[in-house]
């Protein structure tokens, strides 16, 4: 197909993330290029394994997974073992992944292949903290105009933070980076906690997954029960915020977002807003518009899609 739309997924798994990567290998409009691990939810050592068992699970062992940055560009590194298990997977049992890591650095991967592609015909979808691009504009900023957009999650402003009452995780582990991308001049969609927070992971949602009958949606299953159990007791709701997967799903069906060009800029100097993402929602500032920042989603549109790809595997 030539029509098919090449991405780099960049992330930091996560069960989130491993629902977002099965959804981009079961989707035949997506063109893989390669899967870049992130120190982040939990440390890099174990996102480029979980992000081997990923592939595996969904029978894409061909795929490749590059390892990355270990550590933020500035900061200590902060992970989320409380949200995701100390294995960031925990969950399902997978096994431990026989497909081999990529040689070749993660950084140097992105570079690379946006050196070599066509100019604006590669998507990154960013799903943890943003350090592997930060590290990629600044060592080859030829780079960034040929980046055809940067779909990412992460911020919030009407949601607030969710690690800090001011910071969304994926900002706050890589205030810098995300500075960085957000100032290179790239096309950006931006999905926050303002529009993840209404992606809820009902206990019908998950049922669903399991009814699949097969391994994938049995493992994906077993994952949510697991991720959703730390947001329940945190926001009393009947199941856990999806956020990841909204990136694939963006590129999949646009139209099951809404949202508006704003100016984002990222704190990076007071300790007590330390990764905010101040979003001009109502254009009071004369900042120019540097994102499409989403805010509203169809989820049971949303639900259906990953269903429906997430069964193909």
């Amino acid at each position: 197909m030539s029509g098919r739309q090449k991405v780099i997924i960049d992330t930091d798994p996560g069960q989130d993330d491993a629902v977002a990567i099965l959804l981009a290998l079961a989707s035949p409009e997506l063109d893989v290029l390669g899967i870049t691990a992130v120190a982040g939810n939990v440390p890099l050592r174990l996102t480029e394994k979980n992000a081997r068992k990923i592939c595996e699970l969904a029978g894409k062992p061909e795929t490749k997974v590059f390892s990355g940055a270990a550590r933020p560009l500035v900061r200590p590194l902060v992970t989320a073992e409380e949200v995701h298990g100390k294995t960031g997977l925990d969950g399902p049992n997978l096994p431990e992944p026989t497909m081999p890591l990529q040689t070749q650095h993660a950084v140097d991967f992105i570079i690379e292949t946006l050196m070599t592609e066509e100019p604006g015909t590669v998507t990154l979808c960013p799903l943890g903290p943003l350090t592997n691009i930060a590290l990629a504009l600044i060592r080859e900023p030829r780079i960034a105009p040929r980046v055809k957009q940067i779909v990412l999650m992460g911020g919030g402003f009407f949601e607030g933070g969710n690690v800090t009452p001011a910071a969304e995780f994926n900002i706050y582990v890589d205030p810098h980076a995300a500075d960085v991308v957000l100032k290179a001049g790239i096309p950006t969609v931006v999905m926050p906690l303002d529009v993840t927070h209404k992606a809820l992971t009902t206990a019908r949602r998950v049922a669903a997954f399991r009814e699949l009958g097969t391994r994938v949606g049995i493992a994906t299953a077993e994952m949510l029960e697991f991720f959703e159990r730390f947001d329940e007791s945190k926001y009393g709701t009947d199941g856990g915020p999806l956020h990841d997967p909204c990136v694939i799903a963006y590129l999949l069906k646009p139209q099951l977002f809404k949202g508006r060009e704003c100016n984002v800029v990222v704190e990076t100097a007071s300790e007590l807003t330390m990764g905010m993402t101040v979003i001009d929602w109502w254009g009071v500032t004369k900042r120019p518009r540097n994102a499409m920042v989403m805010r509203d989603i169809d989820h049971d549109g949303f639900f259906e899609l990953l269903v429906e790809r997430l069964g193909r595997l």
